[in-house]
């Protein structure tokens, strides 16, 4: 049985978009720095960001890629409040395959996000065990109040057959 069905050929081009509503403010910056244990001055010391050629304090580059801390999504069945497809596809577990991400810029106390992601394409394999596997790739990118964009993010989702193909 296919994992690939019109249903899902048919995410192919799906859109969302978020938008912070407000923008980020240094303290996000010093507070996301500290959470994931980066105690680099420039999220905290306006003098120290300025000696390095920046205009103030900026934001550690991951926090534009995480949704749940701006887009005032509501939790999913998991308790995650951040960007999802809500995707569910019976018979199958789900894996993260991964992210490739490029920073245009430094994100800025000032910067108001939008977020845009989109499904590129969705794709079936087998694995080596003989599991059919349901790839879907999905491209985000991130711009502030001015369209400027500051990042993207690639990443692949991967849903493995919980019985063996036929």
């Amino acid at each position: 049985m296919s994992l690939l069905t019109d249903e899902v050929r048919a995410l192919a081009g799906r859109t969302r978009v978020y938008t912070a509503p407000e923008p980020f403010g240094a303290a996000a910056g010093r507070y996301f720095g500290l959470a994931i244990g980066d105690d680099n001055p420039l999220y905290s010391d306006a003098e120290y960001a300025r000696a390095q050629g920046l205009p103030g304090v900026t934001l550690p580059l991951t926090l534009v890629c995480e949704t749940n801390q701006y887009a005032g999504l509501p939790m999913d069945h998991e308790g995650y409040p951040g960007h999802t497809w809500g995707l569910d596809i019976p018979g199958t577990r789900q894996v993260r395959g991964g992210n490739s991400y490029v920073f245009h810029r430094r994100i800025r106390p000032e910067d108001v996000v939008t977020a845009t992601w989109r499904i590129e394409g969705v794709t079936e394999k087998v694995t080596g065990s003989g599991h059919a596997m349901l790839i879907v790739m999905s491209k985000a990118s991130y711009t502030n109040q001015d369209g400027e964009l500051l990042a993207e993010n690639e990443e692949s989702l991967i849903f493995v057959a919980l019985e063996k193909s036929s």
